[in-house]
């Protein structure tokens, strides 16, 4: 509801009218902050960044194919020899020992190993006899298995998913945040931009009532008391109508800064509607928000992370042991061809191992400390998924007694002004006090105030329940980022 404006008819000439300012709306606010503001850049690569993330999980499960040398890899020293007697005889090398190979490896997510498909080929260079030696390896087959470790590979596999997810939830969660905050920094102007109107309403019409008490006193229809009270009250009016102003520019200042907006000056705001009227069942409202929310798969990836640090502490100690083999073709020869035919096999096993003998307690205190650590992390959890239903369940309780307050907001405005206009009009005839329009006066500034704070309670609490649920009740769907 605008502002009814006092009509001025007595002692007062035309004046020419400014050009019309186009007034900022606030949803259009809302998408330009997203757009420009250090919020919106910042959502926008967390939800980034976790994507990316996540592509780098998946590509650990993916074969790795990758080339593997040391080309050239030339020498000229003087080298020590033993000879046959045992002697040393320092004798110049020149030797040239290079490799080259093709790989292609697969992590195995289930036991943390990793399998390795490769072929080889190395070639020897003795520059001083003119030697020169093949050796090749077209096919091997390798296995690395640790035994007793902590497997990585498998906790990634259970907690990935989880941050991918949570962090696209979130960034439509801080659309909705972020949304929520203009709204607040939009009423902050607002409240001030239209109270520094009403005082300047207040200012200009206590100068008229001047005026008239001034005429009414030299016809000795008004006491002196009655007229330095005028003289008074619009010295209080001009006071309070600078100090709206001051108050509307300081925030103004937090809304262009927020907001990344351009200009030293924050434009004219438009009074928005009210709230869209929402039909909004608590359980419904808890019921999505489970489905929707970011927390919930935080408090699953809480509980995992936890998880994962009691098996790394019992996986960094007690009995650890490495299991690799390998199997393949092997040959050599002086040429190039001649060392892939009549090829040789070969096999590799070997398993080492460390297991300590005396650790003084240490092991049993990596783990129970763990463990204390995922029971503190089990109760938090329960306390936060407590604290999240009943926030769910109260805001949306809360709706309809916020939309029956604007109501009630709008109506004491509209009889607000309409009384005071009444009054004036009365006061001027003579029928009424001073005190009276005082009276009117004021409420009516406070009807006004009152108003707008609904209208702000309205709007943040609209914006809070779609953060809290991210589902959009007034389309009856969920909410999705760009």
């Amino acid at each position: 509801m605008l502002l009814l404006l006092l009509t001025l008819s007595i002692g007062t000439r035309a004046q020419p009218q400014p050009a019309p300012t186009t007034e900022l709306t606030l949803p259009a606010l809302i998408a330009q902050t997203w757009q420009r503001s250090a919020a919106g850049v910042q959502a926008r690569a967390a939800r980034e960044a976790g994507y990316w993330n996540y592509r780098a999980f998946v590509a650990n499960y993916r074969p790795q194919l990758s080339l593997q040398g040391t080309v050239p890899n030339f020498s000229r020293v003087i080298a020590p020899v033993v000879q046959p007697d045992g002697n040393l005889a320092f004798q110049p090398v020149r030797i040239n020992n290079s490799t080259l190979g093709v790989s292609l490896s697969q992590n195995l997510g289930l036991t943390g190993g990793q399998l390795v498909v490769g072929s080889q080929v190395q070639r020897f260079d003795n520059f001083n006899n003119g030697q020169r030696q093949y050796n090749t390896q077209p096919f091997t087959l390798g296995l690395s298995q640790p035994l007793g470790y902590f497997n990585g590979l498998k906790w990634e596999r259970r907690i990935q998913p989880l941050l991918y997810e949570e962090s696209q939830r979130q960034y439509v969660e801080d659309h909705e945040a972020l949304a929520q905050r203009v709204t607040e920094l939009y009423f902050d102007v607002l409240v001030q931009q239209v109270s520094a109107e009403v005082a300047g309403q207040n200012a200009q019409a206590s100068a008229e009532l001047l005026r008239v008490g001034r005429e009414r006193a030299r016809l000795g229809r008004l006491s002196q008391s009655d007229l330095l009270q005028l003289e008074l009250g619009l010295l209080d009016a001009r006071q309070a109508q600078t100090q709206a102003q001051l108050e509307a520019e300081s925030a103004a200042v937090s809304l262009r800064t927020y907001c990344a907006l351009p200009g030293p000056e924050a434009p004219p705001l438009a009074v928005p509607a009210a709230a869209p009227a929402l039909t909004v069942v608590p359980e419904e409202a808890l019921t999505q928000a489970r489905q929707h929310r970011a927390a919930v798969l935080a408090f699953a990836r809480r509980q995992q992370q936890a998880a994962r640090d009691v098996a790394q502490a019992r996986g960094t100690s007690g009995l650890l042991a490495t299991l690799t083999a390998n199997l393949g073709y092997v040959n050599q020869a002086p040429r190039l061809l001649d060392s892939y035919g009549t090829l040789q096999n070969q096999q590799q096993v070997a398993l080492a191992f460390a297991v300590p003998l005396v650790d003084w307690g240490r092991r049993r205190a990596l783990v129970r400390g763990a463990e204390l650590s995922q029971d503190q992390v089990r109760a938090a959890v329960g306390q936060d998924e407590q604290s999240f239903g009943q926030t769910v369940l109260t805001q949306a309780r809360q709706w309809p007694a916020r939309a029956g307050q604007l109501r009630l907001a709008a109506r004491a405005d509209s009889l607000a002004q309409r009384r005071y206009a009444i009054t004036r009009a009365t006061y001027e005839a003579g029928r009424l006090s001073l005190t009276d329009l005082t009276l009117a006066s004021a409420a009516k500034d406070l009807a006004r105030r009152t108003y707008i704070l609904a209208l702000r309670a309205g709007w943040v609490a609209y914006y809070r329940l779609r953060g809290l649920t991210l589902y959009d009740f007034a389309a009856r769907q969920q909410l999705v980022g760009e």
